[in-house]
């Protein structure tokens, strides 16, 4: 096999993994053994640990991924000239790549400086358009950008039981009545003040 079709081939299997443990972690727990991974991706664990040489490392990949994939979603829903459509496309996006699905590893990985930067450019993008839709008068004024990422965060985690088609229509049922409690006015006062993005950021870490 040449160069290019050992790169091919390592790239493939590293897409593997990375779906692989996605799913591992997210349905059988972060305690998952990677030999679960491996079984699930259809590799070798010498492959597996060629490509991440810990556990930690793998988690650090996956939820840069997971960042990356919120900023691309962000940017697609500013793209949409209507504000309430480009936020409702941007909780759709995220809900369906389970953007939230990692975050119960807060506190346990080191976060690394370009895992920061990255979350910073998903909550910028993410801020944008939260502050169109307010101004745009669509958007609830007392819903913050860390009320809808949590609440993204909710509809990440995987349904009680065995996977069955129905919970995606369960899914996409809720998430229609959670946008629809986003949209301006709101019926209901909201208990509290919004989260705030220091209490948001101390669940991974200290920010550099």
């Amino acid at each position: 096999m040449g160069t290019r079709g050992r790169q091919a081939e390592a790239a493939r299997n590293d897409l593997r993994l990375l779906r692989a443990a996605h799913e591992v972690f997210t349905t059988q727990g972060f305690d998952a053994p990677v030999s679960a991974i491996a079984k699930q991706a259809g590799v070798g664990m010498g492959s597996l640990y060629r490509r991440y040489r810990t556990k930690e490392e793998l988690l650090q990949r996956l939820c840069l991924i997971a960042m990356e994939r919120v900023v691309e979603a962000a940017q697609a829903g500013l793209a949409e000239p209507d504000p309430w459509q480009g936020l409702a496309l941007y909780v759709r996006t995220c809900v369906a790549n389970r953007s939230g699905a990692l975050a119960p590893v807060a506190g346990t990985i080191e976060v690394t400086d370009e895992m920061w930067r990255t979350s910073r450019l998903a909550d910028e993008a993410a801020e944008r358009l939260v502050a169109r839709a307010h101004e745009a008068g669509v958007l609830r004024s007392d819903v913050s950008m860390l009320d809808i990422s949590l609440l993204m965060e909710q509809f990440s985690r995987p349904a009680a039981g065995p996977a069955h088609p129905e919970h995606e229509q369960v899914k996409q049922r809720l998430l229609a009545i959670a946008l629809d409690g986003l949209r301006a006015p709101g019926l209901t006062e909201l208990p509290g003040q919004a989260p705030a993005m220091e209490w948001y950021e101390r669940r991974w870490g200290t920010p550099p």
